[in-house]
């Protein structure tokens, strides 16, 4: 009896001690964020290890993507990172349309991220500044994929809005769903 408080007791230390609160634990799709209240920036985290990468193509560019899908990695996605390739970005899978929601907690890197459809086509892009707590909104409930890339990415390589995106596999849905 002694030794379980002795444990729960030091679960509530590093709990306290590391600041794990409820916006910590929530999840960056579909989640309301309030904007930053211009606290000291959090002390730097461990990156998660790298995902398994698929190769997108984004008109007639090449591009390897990290596959985050589980809610883990979807709201930890490219925290802690310290560098992104030009032609590297972070694709993330959900399994179904909605509406969306992404910030940039403890992010130091800017990005730009696309609002993608379930078919594939880009429907919104965004820019994304580094550790900004901001929710950005998708304006369309139609999100099933959202890439990450780096800060510029999409208009220095006019990949915008309307454009499709496809896999080495094929369309997104067979490529993450199999054939629909």
């Amino acid at each position: 009896m002694i030794l379980v408080r002795c444990a729960c007791l030091a679960g509530l230390v590093l709990l306290t001690a590391f600041g794990c609160d409820e916006k910590t634990m929530s999840a960056r799709s579909t989640s309301s964020v309030e904007p930053s209240t211009g606290a000291a920036q959090p002390k730097r985290g461990k990156p998660q290890p790298k995902l398994p990468t698929v190769k997108l193509w984004i008109g007639a560019h090449e591009v390897v993507a990290e596959v985050a899908r589980t809610p883990e990695q979807i709201q930890t996605g490219m925290m802690w990172r310290t560098n992104l390739a030009e032609m590297e970005g972070m694709i993330f899978v959900f399994p179904n349309v909605d509406s969306r929601s992404f910030w940039m907690r403890n992010c130091p890197l800017p990005m730009s991220c696309a609002y993608i459809g379930a078919d594939g086509t880009i429907l919104e892009t965004h820019p994304m500044k580094p550790f900004d707590e901001s929710s950005i909104e998708s304006k369309s409930d139609k999100i099933q994929f959202v890439l990450e890339m780096s800060a510029g990415w999409f208009d220095r390589n006019k990949a915008g809005t309307g454009m499709l995106i496809r896999s080495e596999k094929g369309t997104l849905q067979e490529t993450f769903f199999g054939r629909r």
